[in-house]
């Protein structure tokens, strides 16, 4: 229901798009509304949705604590991490935790549902998943901004949180605030141990790079992303871009898409 709804969605708003360089006086008036339309939807989903959250929420939270009160209750222990955690970020853009109560073990997901406990494993509070799970929502909605504010409360209650730190580095890139989306993923490579993630963060410091025509540096941030994980392919692209640009405009790829299906 929901995939067809966004479809929709994206279909109207692409017509937009292509329409509105074009138009003028009551066709262009026409497009603002349909696009308010679709911002007025939007935004009711998410509002929907974060609601449904944080009830889901308070109801494990009260779940567990029966749980704590009599340990002899049977009570669904939940993973609140969304789907597609697992450290795969390579998509085709270019540059222009599991919620328990206290601090437990948060594994990747998937894209099949499968838990992965060998891909990462985080340790934060159910007040950070929480802020995390706020500000993957707004991620895959592309609404960047209000996904840095949750992201950036996560990260000030768990500093060490890698998954905080990707989603707000790849929100941080979107948004084309470089020099703090290098921050993030220069503190992200040096708390991860998992090859694919230091890939993505060295790939995406050669992107940041490469926009501030460091090519030299960037290319070396390359060859550090393919050497941590050579099966993440960006990393090799963009070198091959870097060096064959021949003074046209750079494509680079510094990987989200997974985190948005």
């Amino acid at each position: 229901m929901f995939a067809h709804l966004f479809a929709t969605m994206n279909d109207k708003l692409d017509e937009i798009m292509r329409l509105y360089p074009r138009t003028t006086g009551d066709r262009r008036e026409h497009l603002n509304k349909q696009l308010d339309v679709l911002k007025a939807m939007s935004d009711s989903i998410v509002e929907h949705w974060l609601s449904f959250e944080e009830k889901m929420a308070e109801f494990y939270s009260a779940m567990k604590a029966a749980q704590d009160d009599d340990p002899a209750a049977s009570v669904p222990l939940v993973t609140h991490a969304p789907k597609n955690l697992e450290p795969q970020l390579a998509d085709n853009e270019t540059v222009q935790a599991e919620q328990t109560s206290g601090a437990h073990h948060a594994h990747g997901v998937s894209p099949n549902g499968k838990m992965q406990d060998e891909v990462c494993s985080y340790s934060f509070s159910e007040d950070t998943a929480f802020l995390i799970s706020r500000g993957q929502g707004y991620f895959r909605l592309h609404m960047f901004g209000h996904a840095a504010s949750e992201l950036g409360k996560a990260i000030e209650m768990s500093p060490d949180c890698q998954l905080a730190r990707l989603f707000m580095a790849m929100t941080l890139m979107h948004m084309q605030q470089w020099n703090d989306a290098e921050k993030h993923f220069q503190i992200l490579i040096s708390l991860t141990e998992h090859a694919k993630w230091r890939a993505i963060g060295y790939n995406a410091l050669g992107c940041i790079q490469a926009v501030h025509m460091n090519l030299e540096l960037a290319e070396q941030f390359f060859r550090k992303a393919h050497h941590a994980d050579p099966s993440f392919t960006d990393s090799m692209m963009n070198l091959k871009c870097c060096k064959e640009r021949n003074g046209q405009q750079l494509s680079l790829r510094f990987g989200s898409a997974e985190l948005i299906r």
